[in-house]
């Protein structure tokens, strides 16, 4: 067991921000802890997605699932009713990126879910088993939350692990367990719109700082007793821009 974890949350896609962010991983002293959503929005999800999977392979990293890893297990099962949704929250670009640009123009969902089935099998099978939180020391790792109203939070919904937002937010944490999530952008979470830091509040830290929305992302290494380091890079090329 390594006696640091090293996490990283909501690349969507920003290939060049990942990297950067691995650049301070030491897989001789860290546990790499990947709280989802490596893909969407971003031009370079399959890399993104491809490398994720890679590191759990090699460096036995730890990989949870984001609502966004899920998003396109769900287009795939079921393309033609998911995908004007998928396309308005950053699918398309997953799409080019797998197959070509251009290829949500140019096939009708069905036929891009046969072909993406087809040519990545072993990432659909890797995604699908994916985890939904870690738990470690005194912290749970998790993409967006937990049920804070259940007497046992592991008994949270596994859409609500994904997905959750204000009554995690403001529940009262009773877990004695510091809760490590993504999902909300930091932005939102400090109430400003701007402020991309780390968000701190009742034994809950918020470590998404929206770079995919012009913001930042961050690295954030803990010992057993606390965060000992946060390492952040700034998105320089500006938001995603939904295209329509």
């Amino acid at each position: 067991m390594k006696s640091l974890v090293y996490v990283i949350s909501d690349i969507h896609g920003q290939l060049d921000l990942f990297q950067q962010l691995l650049r301070d991983f030491d897989p001789m002293l860290h546990q790499l802890v990947l709280i989802g959503d490596l893909n969407d929005r971003g031009p370079r999800s399959k890399e993104c997605l491809l490398l994720g999977m890679e590191l759990v392979q090699k460096q036995g990293c730890i990989y949870l699932r984001g609502n966004h890893e899920q998003y396109l297990l769900q287009f795939l099962q079921d393309p033609e009713e998911i995908a004007e949704r998928y396309w308005l929250n950053g699918g398309k670009e997953t799409v080019n990126s797998l197959l070509h640009p251009g290829a949500t123009q140019e096939y009708s969902p069905t036929e891009i879910a046969l072909v993406i089935r087809s040519r990545y099998k072993e990432l659909i099978q890797f995604l699908t088993d994916l985890p939904y939180y870690y738990e470690w020391e005194k912290y749970v790792f998790v993409h967006a939350g937990i049920d804070l109203t259940k007497a046992d939070w592991h008994q949270t919904s596994l859409r609500d692990f994904i997905w959750i937002r204000e009554p995690f937010l403001n529940g009262k944490n009773h877990t004695g367990k510091v809760i490590v999530f993504g999902h909300t952008i930091t932005p939102s979470l400090h109430g400003d719109g701007q402020t991309t830091d780390l968000w701190f509040s009742d034994d809950k830290i918020g470590i998404d700082g929206g770079a995919i929305f012009g913001g930042s992302v961050h690295g954030v290494i803990f010992n057993p007793e606390s965060l000992i380091q946060d390492i952040e890079y700034q998105n320089m090329k500006g938001p995603w821009k939904p295209d329509f």
